[in-house]
């Protein structure tokens, strides 16, 4: 009889799953069926939320401007079986064929994804459930010594401790079994569970039946950090499909959908595969596969192959099934990050977030707490630092790689850089080309010890800004492979963007053309001038950037190369930061990443200033009003509003222009800077105007002149196609500048 309530409570659970998971896929056919027709018509990068893409793009260490470019070299056909890029060999990465795997304009993979596919495999087992009302499951280990798996798995402690998890139970490449390794469970030393997200946390006996060591099987790090999968991406599982030896489901597993906790695929997982991981084509995890969607009739009953209402008795390979789900790995950790545990059960946990990653190479670092206090008194989870979400939403910002790895804090000791071109290499006290490339970059006194070893987090903090250095140069040798401004084509485009807006009233106009540039500018993405600004967007015809103030030329790689100096420094005066304030709180670390960026800016300069929108997102990337300046001239004016001073000709100023009190005048690109102020002035209105010394409304009459005596070029036409290629949305007063005297701006001020 106990043999029999087991069995029906276990099958109980699943079939509750099994309704539960097809009764969230029924309710959000809508959503699937608009996913779908924008997978067949646009392609993976619009289906899903622009902020999900852009995440995904940074992860792959892509952007928008080398997924528009992959998207506009023709191929026949539309996938092939190599690049589509007109690339040399060394400068073909991993980044660039991951994003043209996940477009589905490249169907090769490096040889190295099947080396670390089967290193993964490694951390995948079968879990056994012995005695009354047992079964098989998949499970995988997530720290040196702790297994997740499906709660409807592993229901209990009871149910952990009469189970086994067996690794390497697979055929080798002779065809022949291996011999597993198994291994108890010990739930007296850790078990978590969750029925509603369908996970169980299970401790595993550190040597297995036969003396083997569980270390030597590795474990799977997990990340709650987001863009690890988006709508239309291919998945790949490592499962033991009904108790069989280890099997993949390789890239033949669409995303379709994603929920909140939950992520839907088409795949081809069978009982059995409850408690598999659900892997990116990176080998990350993205979610635990937990449920099949069964077909189900107009009651929601799951429905079998032969159309009759399914029983679990009929076995789980009579269910007539649809799809897939999983939950998201972030929503479990995050899960997992709110059950209040102590002691030896709170440090194995902790090694979910913690084992594996790089360690800091500061032995005497004080000790990390696990959460930071938040303004409601509560605390924000973050891994092993206590900055750490500060200091990653804070290089966000900055336009940097992040200085923190997930879960772990990287320290360093402080940079010295040098940096030239073409000329003798100078202290970073000076780092300054004979262009004037770069601002001053403070250095601290060298104490009196023997020359710092690079440590790892300096190593780390080279990798990721070479990395952005590499995407940067390839987004412009991609871009000399086009022609600069397609006039035929972007009047067509023109044309269509408008079509809808009715111009006969000023402030009906500019009304309808702030709707359309906010409706339009999808994706937002964040501010990185290396990457958006200089490769591509700011490029006058001859190849080069010229400062918009004053004049001056440079390579794109000049000012690439400049701007990775900078961020190299940054990003380690952040880590000197979070070793020496670790204490600090989020006020104080605002105030010293402010004054470390006013300290060693890019040469970009933002035409409406930063101040005026206190930095802000969509406002500081938006690449309308970022243009190529040289940090002289950007600091000298500084966030003085625009002004046309009657005796600018005969004055004695500046290379960049003329600055008094009441503002500032440049030498150059008048015609350009107003257009684009302009833009945002209609883009972000009330944003311009609510404070002291910002442009008032008294002094649109300069912007208007401004406009109209320098005419648009075909430097401002290629920017704004190109900006549109990018962020969707164009600039009316490049596209249409009779508009700007039928345009009512007094809206626009607060």
């Amino acid at each position: 009889m106990a043999t029999a309530e087991l069995a029906s409570e276990r099958e109980s659970d699943y079939l509750s799953q099994l309704t539960m998971a097809a009764a969230r896929y029924e309710n959000r056919t809508e959503q699937r069926e608009r996913n779908q027709t924008v997978l067949e018509t646009r392609g993976v990068l619009y289906a899903d939320a622009p902020e999900r893409v852009e995440k995904r793009l940074a992860r792959l260490g892509a952007d928008w401007a080398m997924a528009r470019a992959i998207e506009r070299t023709p191929t026949e056909p539309a996938s092939s079986a190599g690049s589509t890029l007109q690339l040399p060999p060394e400068a073909f990465t991993g980044e660039v064929l991951g994003l043209e795997r996940i477009i589905g304009r490249n169907n090769l993979a490096p040889v190295a994804f099947l080396e670390e596919g089967f290193q993964v495999s490694r951390s995948v087992g079968r879990v056994t459930i012995t005695g009354p009302g047992g079964g098989h499951g998949t499970g995988f280990m997530v720290s040196p010594s702790l297994l997740l798996t499906n709660n409807h798995v592993l229901r209990s402690p009871e149910d952990a401790n009469r189970s086994r998890v067996a690794f390497a139970f697979q055929d080798g490449v002779d065809g022949g079994p291996l011999v597993p390794a198994v291994f108890a469970l010990e739930p007296q030393r850790f078990f978590v569970t969750d029925r509603a997200l369908d996970y169980s946390l299970v401790a595993v006996a550190p040597r297995g039946t036969q003396g083997e060591a569980l270390s030597s099987f590795g474990r799977l790090v997990l990340s709650e950090a987001q863009g690890k999968v988006i709508i239309g991406e291919f998945v790949n599982i490592i499962q033991h499909p009904r108790g069989e030896p280890k099997q993949i489901a390789l890239r033949e597993n669409q995303i379709v959908d994603v929920l909140e906790r939950f992520l839907h695929y088409e795949s081809d997982t069978r009982e059995g595969s409850s408690g598999s991981p659900v892997f990116n084509d990176q080998w990350e995890v993205v979610a635990l596969h937990h449920s099949a969607v069964p077909k189900t009739d107009d009651q929601g009953r799951p429905l079998s192959v032969d159309g009759s209402v399914w029983r679990p008795d009929m076995g789980d390979q009579q269910l007539a099934w649809r799809a897939n789900e999983g939950v998201r790995i972030s929503r479990v950790l995050s899960a997992l990050h709110e059950v209040s545990l102590t002691g030896e059960a709170a440090r194995l946990r902790d090694e979910v977030f913690t084992t594996g990653l790089t360690p800091s190479p500061v032995e005497s670092a004080p000790p990390m707490p696990m959460s930071m206090p938040t303004a409601d008194g509560g605390s924000l989870p973050v891994g092993t630092d206590g900055s750490r979400a500060q200091a990653h939403t804070k290089a966000q910002e900055q336009g940097l790689p992040s200085p923190v790895a997930d879960g772990a804090a990287q320290l360093t000791i402080p940079l010295r850089i040098t940096v030239g071109f073409g000329t003798p290499s100078v202290s970073s006290a000076a780092s300054v080309s004979s262009a004037g490339l770069l601002a001053s970059v403070p250095t601290r006194a060298p104490t009196p010890t023997a020359a710092p070893q690079p440590s790892a987090g300096r190593t780390d903090v080279v990798s990721a800004v070479e990395k952005d250095v590499d995407a940067a140069l390839i987004n412009h040798r991609l871009a000399q492979e086009r022609p600069y401004y397609d006039r035929t084509a972007d009047a067509a485009a023109r044309e269509a963007y408008y079509a809808s807006v009715d111009t006969g009233d000023g402030d009906a106009l500019r009304r309808a053309l702030t709707a359309l540039l906010e409706e339009t500018h999808t994706p937002q993405p964040r501010y990185k001038p290396m990457r958006l600004v200089y490769p591509w967007v700011d490029l006058h015809k001859d190849g080069r950037l010229r400062s918009i103030y004053s004049g001056k030329d440079f390579s794109p790689e000049e000012l690439i190369r400049a701007d990775a100096a900078v961020a190299e420094a940054r990003l380690a005066r952040v880590q000197e930061l979070l070793l020496q304030e670790s204490t600090a709180g989020p006020a104080e670390f605002e105030a010293e990443f402010d004054a470390l960026e006013a300290s060693m800016p890019f040469n970009c300069e933002h035409v409406v200033p930063q101040s005026w929108f206190a930095k802000l997102e969509p406002m500081r990337g938006d690449l309308h009003h970022l243009f190529a300046c040289e940090v002289g001239c950007n600091s000298f004016r500084g966030n003085f509003p625009y002004f046309d001073f009657p005796d600018f000709e005969e004055a004695v100023r500046d290379d960049c222009g003329m600055r008094e009190s009441v503002g500032f005048e440049p030498v150059n690109g008048k015609g350009a800077v107003a257009r684009a102020t302009l833009y945002f002035l209609l883009r972000y209105p009330a944003q311009v105007g609510d404070a002291a010394r910002e442009f008032p409304e008294g002094r649109l009459p300069v912007l208007l002149q401004w406009h109209e005596s320098e005419p648009v070029t075909e430097y401002e036409l290629h920017r704004n196609a190109a900006i549109a290629e990018i962020q969707g949305n164009r600039n009316p007063l490049i596209d249409r500048p009779e508009w700007a005297r039928e345009i009512d701006f007094s809206g626009v001020w607060p």
